[in-house]
């Protein structure tokens, strides 16, 4: 059985989860105490089936987990109906298309301002770094000033949420438990202190707009407002770092694909975005629990198992995607689950779209000839798949 702590397997998946799907039904992974769900359709059900619930489990003792605790517990991705669905209504008046649209602006001028600075290595002959220099900083850019963060304080977000997504791992270590329980305290007492800063003070930013909404008389209480303010951070731009990063490795390593996003970048953007959520996911796992007994792709799952829908399988599913292992950045069907299904379908995909959306044709209209300058550091993590550094020639 597959062990995900394995370094041959972090660094190529693809084929032991290939070998699951051959079983045609969820497997037991008996070392995890789960079922895995590798194919589409049973992953899909997954996310969609109202008999699982997703269930938090309080963190005890060897850590002070309280503050990581209802981080999770009131946030809109580890809650169910009925909380959940109060939650996601809250929180998708403020987040809504419109406010997403607005953010365009805004989005071309980080992104031209972050060329700008890579031109300069480029016009000094250096390499850039893919990740570093504009994968990471875009999203995490563009969510502090959807949030209202100050700029100056922008270094502070990446590492309290690298620290806390670490948790998300299949056994995290215990210095990750540690570091995750200190980065969760702080940055749940920063955003608190904004948002109570932005009750007094109203803005024209989403910290406010969460703080003032209302829907049917209800309002998020204040560990509600920084539970969803970080998760809106943490999910928020981890799908688009990862993506960006996994899909433009193998467009690089594939001339035909870097031949396609060269002459016409922008008119294959849309299909390229969709691909890159699907060749590589950035997110592989999904967890949720049986409330009563049910069935998922023919296998009873009995009330409180566990079933995890593996996202980057599913996006592999031979029967389901046409020449499923090979990247075609032109794609025109395309049914991956990468940002999810159902009531988990994910909030911030029109965001994460709309930053790809502008990020990656701005990019190779400026640097056509660019070219993997080494092999790429791949992160040791499977959940949360994506790569540390991309070295970059132009």
């Amino acid at each position: 059985m597959i062990d995900f702590s394995d370094a041959t397997f972090v660094a190529n998946p693809y084929p032991s989860l290939k070998e699951l799907r051959s079983f045609g039904k969820p497997v037991w992974h008996d070392a995890l105490g789960i079922f895995l769900a590798a194919r589409h359709g049973d992953a899909n059900d997954v996310f969609r089936n109202k008999s699982l619930g997703r269930i938090f489990v309080n963190r005890q003792p060897l850590f002070d987990w309280e503050t990581f605790n209802w981080l999770h517990s009131d946030s809109i991705l580890d809650s169910e109906p009925p909380k959940h669905t109060r939650l996601r209504a809250l929180v998708a008046k403020a987040f809504n298309r419109n406010k997403i649209e607005g953010m365009r602006p805004a989005i071309e001028r980080i992104t031209n301002e972050l060329l700008d600075a890579i031109d300069q290595k480029v016009k000094s002959k250096e390499n850039f770094d893919l990740i570093a220099d504009y994968a990471e900083p875009l999203p995490v850019k563009i969510i502090a000033d959807l949030l209202g963060f100050p700029k100056s304080e922008e270094y502070l977000l990446r590492p309290w949420s690298q620290a806390i997504v670490k948790m998300y791992e299949v056994n995290p270590s215990q210095q990750y438990q540690s570091e995750a329980m200190l980065a969760a305290g702080e940055f749940a007492s920063y955003v608190r202190d904004l948002a109570e800063h932005r009750k007094e003070n109203p803005s024209s930013d989403l910290i406010t707009d969460l703080a003032m909404v209302e829907e049917n008389g209800e309002k998020l209480n204040m560990q509600e407002l920084v539970a969803t303010c970080v998760l809106l951070l943490n999910a928020g731009h981890e799908a688009s770092v990862n993506a960006f990063g996994n899909g433009m490795v193998e467009v690089l390593r594939r001339p035909d694909q870097m031949n396609v996003l060269r002459t016409s970048p922008r008119e294959n953007t849309e299909s390229a975005v969709e691909e890159f959520m699907r060749f590589d996911a950035p997110l592989q796992l999904f967890e949720r629990t049986a409330t009563r007994d049910t069935e998922v792709g023919g296998v009873k799952i009995e009330v409180g198992q566990r079933i995890a829908a593996l996202i980057g399988s599913a996006n592999r599913d031979e029967t389901v995607f046409e020449n499923a292992d090979e990247m075609n950045v032109a794609r025109a069907v395309n049914p991956h689950i990468g940002f999810g299904a159902g009531i988990h379908f994910c909030l911030g995909a029109p965001l994460a779209r709309l930053e790809m959306s502008v990020s990656l044709p701005a990019l190779w209209e400026k640097y056509p000839q660019m070219a993997l300058a080494s092999e790429p550091l791949r992160r040791p993590t499977f959940v949360l798949r994506g790569y540390e550094s991309i070295a970059i020639s132009a």
